[in-house]
């Protein structure tokens, strides 16, 4: 609740061990508030929650032990190295990853005596992943986990990440992010969930209509079709120019892609 208005209305939300969950949404539309819920930071105002079997409020120290957050954003002490700044976070576990081995995996061995004020934006949210996975958890809680990053770090992460074998909830705004990642995506929108499942399937966008554009030749504008039968139309299309030995210039076939189906949901919910 923020003063009278409710952030998150009839949330149902179940997470298996060992899947990877993204949470998709507008600015304002929950996902933070229901992030905040189950990582602990925040009390609901009703319902019931349980992360690894227990109430996350509680936030008990065994219950710590086995979670992984990495905050939208964080600040660890510039005056600390990468090297110290993870090993203190390490003693704070029971059960942590060597500090070398994962300077190793997030990219940061070859900074690991620079100090953390010194580093680049992606080498500080890095820094930041190499925190939320030093005791490694059995959750780990990923909060826009590749802001600042460049395409080439951000697949690197990518790897990382589908290799840990823990339980991940993420959010991002980057839909390839969550079509890459997740086995499951939900979208949060006016603080409900307005859609979730498979990336590949997120809204039936799989089995809706197919748009076929072209040109003739001599004909400066193209020809759009929309068909929920590409394959036949395309046949019928394709075998008389190949009869006759031409090409359908500028000859495309697509599909909305998650992006546009997670556009036409989250308008709609706004609507």
């Amino acid at each position: 609740m923020y003063g009278q208005q409710s952030a998150l209305h009839d949330i149902n939300l179940e997470v298996a061990a060992g899947e990877t969950v993204a949470v998709l949404g507008p600015n304002g539309a929950g996902k933070t508030t229901l992030v905040e819920i189950l990582e602990g930071f925040r009390s609901p105002s009703g319902g019931t929650v349980r992360v690894l079997g227990a109430d996350p409020s509680t936030r008990s120290r065994a219950w710590r032990d086995r979670i992984g957050v990495l905050l939208q954003t964080t600040s660890v002490e510039p005056q600390l190295t990468v090297r110290e700044a993870v090993r203190m976070y390490r003693d704070l576990y029971s059960r942590p990853w060597p500090v070398d081995e994962l300077l190793d995996l997030v990219e940061l061995a070859g900074v690991a005596d620079r100090r953390a004020g010194a580093l680049s934006g992606g080498q500080q949210r890095r820094l930041d992943l190499a925190l939320a996975l030093v005791g490694r958890p059995d959750v780990l809680f990923l909060d826009e986990p590749t802001t600042g990053f460049d395409p080439h770090a951000r697949r690197l992460t990518w790897a990382l990440i589908r290799s840990l074998g823990c339980t991940v909830l993420l959010t991002t705004h980057y839909l390839d992010e969550a079509a890459q990642l997740a086995n499951r995506v939900v979208v949060v929108a006016g603080g409900r969930v307005v859609a979730e499942g498979d990336p590949a399937t997120l809204g039936g966008h799989h089995r809706t209509t197919a748009t076929i554009s072209y040109r003739d030749p001599g004909d400066p504008d193209p020809t759009v079709i929309e068909t929920d039968r590409p394959t036949a139309v395309l046949a019928e299309l394709t075998a008389p120019a190949a009869a006759a030995g031409t090409e359908l210039d500028g000859l495309t076939v697509s599909r909305p892609t998650l992006e546009d189906v997670y556009l036409a949901l989250t308008g709609a919910a706004h609507d």
